[in-house]
């Protein structure tokens, strides 16, 4: 118990130390554009079919549910449920737990290929520290698109709710659009797209911890991948947790 306890804080300790020599390379120049543009487009672009499916059939399974409240007449709040619904949590959630298995478990796989065929190794024979060219290009490129595809989820999510409350149980376009934005706030959206920022640090910072602890040949590739993809979900329910009490008690 002692010895799990222990590798528990040293896992903690190694990711935070990979974190935070991260930062100072993020905010020092230069900066590796060219880089991030590709990394933007693996995390963010390359997953937008994932996204939206899971988006769109989250929306309509809440329509769905809030059919319910159509038996006792309160069909004007489907719209409400879904939204706030979407938004608040399930939007930023299930977008992360997806990008995760798609994104994270990638990056620890490309990474501890380059770790067991030694070409991390080579990148520091060359003078090219491999936190600066591999880590923080990853890094601010998820914290850039986990906040866009959130936004981009939620909205397709609502949209699903919608066909669903006009199609469906008679709710009118005008009237669904009207509830919808009428039920959020700034603090919604705020909750929403702070949760994600973080959820996109946990993603890539986890994925390459596990990529570069990587030993083992191709079973420790392997291993990195379900490990990395397992840690960043536990992450990123508990990392909501906190989250959800921190706004309850501050708003």
């Amino acid at each position: 118990m002692n010895g799990r306890f222990t590798a528990i804080i040293r896992y903690c300790g190694d990711v935070s130390l990979l974190f935070g020599r991260t930062v100072r390379f993020a905010v020092s120049r230069p900066l590796k554009g060219r880089q991030i543009i590709n990394q933007m487009y693996k995390i963010g672009v390359a997953s937008l079919p994932i996204v939206t499916l899971t988006a769109l059939f989250t929306g309509v399974v809440l329509a769905f549910h809030g059919a319910y409240l159509a038996k006792v007449a309160a069909k004007m709040y489907i719209a409400r449920l879904v939204s706030l619904s979407m938004v608040r949590e399930l939007g930023p959630v299930l977008i992360a737990l997806v990008v995760a298995g798609r994104v994270s478990s990638s990056i620890a796989a490309e990474l501890g290929t380059m770790k067991v065929t030694e070409q991390i190794d080579a990148l520091e024979t060359l003078a090219a520290n491999p936190i600066r060219y591999l880590v923080v290009p990853r890094l601010l490129a998820a914290v850039v698109m986990l906040p866009l595809l959130t936004t981009y989820g939620d909205i397709v999510g609502m949209f699903g709710g919608y066909l669903v409350g006009t199609a469906k149980l008679g709710v009118s376009s005008h009237m669904y659009i009207k509830m919808s934005w009428e039920a959020l706030a700034f603090r919604d959206i705020f909750n929403g797209l702070t949760k994600s920022f973080f959820f996109g640090v946990i993603i890539s910072i986890i994925g390459c911890h596990e990529g570069f602890a990587t030993t083992g040949g191709a079973e420790g590739v392997g291993r990195a991948t379900t490990t990395s993809v397992v840690v960043s979900f536990i992450l990123i329910v508990a990392t909501n947790c906190l989250f959800a009490a921190l706004f309850y008690f501050a708003f």
